[in-house]
């Protein structure tokens, strides 16, 4: 009876365990094309919280990149050293390279993969600022950076003295390259997305607390993670590129709003894109320096319309320029080429003088409508006028009630002296200069 009861629960176990569904393994895929920045750091961090909640078995990271703050890399290596699945940083597609901050990233990973025809590397610190940094600030930075390095390829049992040449020497490697360093500093090639996880399968990999898991990826489930709408938009904006333009659009737009004001467009317009560019700088680093010099030019500018010289001029558009390189040059690895700042600082002191000068020539003329208008505007009596009789007379086609200190024959030509409310104070003109009645 026991036998029987023994082999009836055998028989329903081995049942219950062909109808339960096997486990499938899940593969959570992000992908940074761009520089590592708050908000690029923001993005992979929650792409690792959300493989924790969800019980992935491995996180990939496709990433190409120029470089970026390290900061926010720092950051970025602290979440995935947490991770509860192992994280696999992929260097592709082909043409692809993960340099300066992205070299940091790609040692840090469990498992660090490269495309064919990607390259790392490159990976020595420079101001955060932008400022050049004395020889002192220099090394030590670079030792810092060196370290950390060290530190990141010696817990992953990869080439310590290669990822010290990164940062120290501005060393790049192809992925032959940092494949064939004995160690290595990756674990592998592959093409794609589909043939790392193909390799990754049975793969035991060491974390960096020193436990040790097997990966099984055969037929695992990917699934992708993007940037929400709000990242990218901040992703894109946090571009030196990106913010100067915004910058410059934004100067522009409020100099054509300052001097020819209602026109609006120009002004709200302005106003947007320089409020992005304060944000952008924001989560860029900013030179203190860079801004200064650059309102220094703007000052100049506009010292050149009160006092025309051509010096203050050319100046204030040299300080520009500079200034402009100085707040650019903030992203290690990113940098803002001659060929995008010049133009764009020459047509915003072009512009701003153009249109100054229009303004302040307009400023100087003389009124042509309204009250103001009518002083100094000739006209004829239609009525004699004394200093005790009010008459007419006739200004621009139109009839206005006028006195005179002096005598005034009807037809006679006169001058609007003062406007007081609908009466007019005038006076006699010559005959030789007298113009008649221009409406008349």
């Amino acid at each position: 009876m026991r036998r029987v009861l023994l082999a009836a629960l055998i028989l329903t176990g081995a049942l219950l365990a062909a109808q339960s569904p096997t486990h499938r393994p899940l593969a959570i895929v992000a992908e940074l094309d761009g520089i590592i920045h708050p908000v690029s750091a923001e993005y992979l961090t929650g792409v690792i919280d959300q493989s924790d909640a969800a019980g992935a078995d491995v996180v990939i990271i496709v990433l190409r990149t120029p470089g970026g703050l390290l900061d926010s890399t720092r950051d970025i290596v602290s979440r995935m050293i947490r991770s509860r699945a192992p994280v696999v940083v992929f260097v592709g597609p082909a043409g692809g390279r993960a340099a300066s901050a992205g070299f940091i990233l790609t040692i840090a990973a469990d498992v660090a993969v490269m495309a064919p025809g990607t390259h790392i590397g490159a990976a020595h610190p420079v101001s955060g600022t932008g400022q050049t940094m004395d020889a002192v600030t220099a090394q030590k930075a670079a030792a810092d950076a060196a370290a950390y390095a060290r530190s990141l390829a010696e817990a992953r049992g990869r080439n310590v003295m290669l990822a010290a040449d990164a940062v120290l020497e501005s060393r790049a490697f192809t992925e032959m390259e940092a494949l064939e360093a004995s160690p290595p500093l990756i674990d592998f090639t592959a093409s794609n997305v589909n043939e790392t996880l193909r390799k990754l399968d049975g793969r035991t990999i060491r974390r960096f607390d020193g436990r040790s898991t097997i990966v099984h990826t055969v037929g695992a489930e990917t699934r992708r993670v993007e940037m929400t709408w709000r990242q990218r938009f901040l992703s894109a904006i946090a571009n030196p590129e990106i913010a100067y333009l915004l910058m410059t659009l934004g100067m522009i737009g409020l100099t054509v709003e300052l001097w020819n004001p209602g026109a609006v467009l120009p002004g709200v317009a302005g106003a947007l894109s320089l409020l992005l560019a304060f944000f952008a700088l924001q989560v860029l680093p900013m030179n203190t320096t860079g801004v200064l010099l650059a309102l220094l030019g703007i000052g100049l500018l506009v010292l050149e319309l009160k006092v025309p010289s051509g010096v203050l001029g050319v100046g204030g558009t040299i300080a520009l320029v500079i200034g402009s390189i100085m707040m650019t040059g903030s992203v290690p690895g990113v940098s803002v080429g001659l060929g995008f700042i010049i133009p764009a600082a020459l047509a915003f002191a072009i512009i701003f003088l153009f249109l100054g000068r229009l303004a302040l020539a307009a400023q100087r003329r003389p009124p042509v409508t309204g009250q103001e208008g009518l002083i100094g505007t000739a006209g004829r009596a239609r009525d004699p006028l004394t200093p005790d009789t009010i008459g007419y007379v006739l200004v621009r086609g139109e009839l206005w009630r006028a006195r005179s200190r002096s005598p005034v024959q009807p037809g006679a030509a006169i001058r609007v002296l003062q406007v007081h409310g609908l009466t007019l104070d005038v006076e006699p003109l010559p005959a030789s200069t007298s113009h008649g009645d221009s409406a008349s």
